[in-house]
């Protein structure tokens, strides 16, 4: 078990009408701990994720947060959100606000900075992500790796106690996917907690504390990526690796 729970999911159930999607799934999230979730389409992955911050509701069983229960609803809900970041799929900025204005917005709105001061950290976080020179271009101007490298940048914004990652890399051109596991591996390196799903296995293998194997709404394996990829316990999980590792 983690020594420092962040993250804690007991027996959480999630239904898509007749659908099943998250069978009696429990799950601790050390602090500082990178656990990479991998698994075919359709196993719950991105539910899971998104169950984490209420993006999803859950239809029974208990996630908390550094020991305290996931809010409902309103403004308490915002706040939990801003404790815990989600990077998506589809960077999801703002169009007409410039990539600094993109950062900062958060940080005033929710963490009540002042506009000044949350340019400041905007332009530490881009100089972090290799985006220093970017601060005044508009979300179209830039290439999808580098608009990922700003939507993470702002969810870094918000100094926040863990980071999702829901499939980050899945629609950028291949040869903009290392820009964004690159700056993924270095907040590893740096101690962020961070959960993870992905179809990267070189990033699960070489970013993860531990892999969590998904199939059919229940976690099949949660092991080190060394033990999971060199012995895969499951034929789910053997029949999945043969497939993508062939590659």
């Amino acid at each position: 078990m983690a020594v420092d729970p962040l993250i804690e999911l007991r027996d959480v159930n999630k239904y898509f009408g007749e659908l099943h999607v998250l069978q009696d799934v429990s799950l601790t999230v050390g602090r500082g701990e990178v656990v990479v979730v991998i698994g075919p389409s359709g196993s719950g992955k991105s539910t899971l994720c998104r169950a984490i911050n209420r993006l999803e509701p859950v239809a029974s069983g208990t996630i908390t947060l550094d020991g305290q229960p996931l809010p409902e609803e309103g403004r308490d809900l915002a706040r939990l959100r801003s404790e815990v970041g989600m990077v998506f799929q589809s960077f999801n900025l703002f169009a007409h606000k410039t990539v600094l204005q993109n950062i900062s917005l958060g940080q005033v709105k929710v963490r009540r900075r002042k506009k000044d001061e949350a340019d400041r950290r905007s332009r530490e976080l881009l100089d972090r992500v290799g985006l220093a020179d970017q601060a005044d271009k508009y979300p179209a101007q830039l290439s999808g790796g580098q608009q990922q490298r700003v939507a993470i940048a702002r969810a870094l914004a918000m100094d926040p106690k863990a980071l999702l990652f829901d499939e980050p890399t899945s629609a950028l051109d291949p040869e903009m996917i290392n820009e964004v596991l690159e700056v993924m591996r270095q907040l590893a390196r740096d101690g962020m907690t961070m959960v993870v799903v992905t179809h990267e296995m070189g990033f699960a293998r070489s970013a993860a504390n531990r892999v969590l194997f998904m199939a059919d709404g229940r976690i099949v394996e949660d092991r080190t990526p060394e033990e999971f990829f060199t012995h895969p316990r499951s034929d789910r999980a053997k029949d999945f690796l043969s497939k993508i590792l062939k590659h």
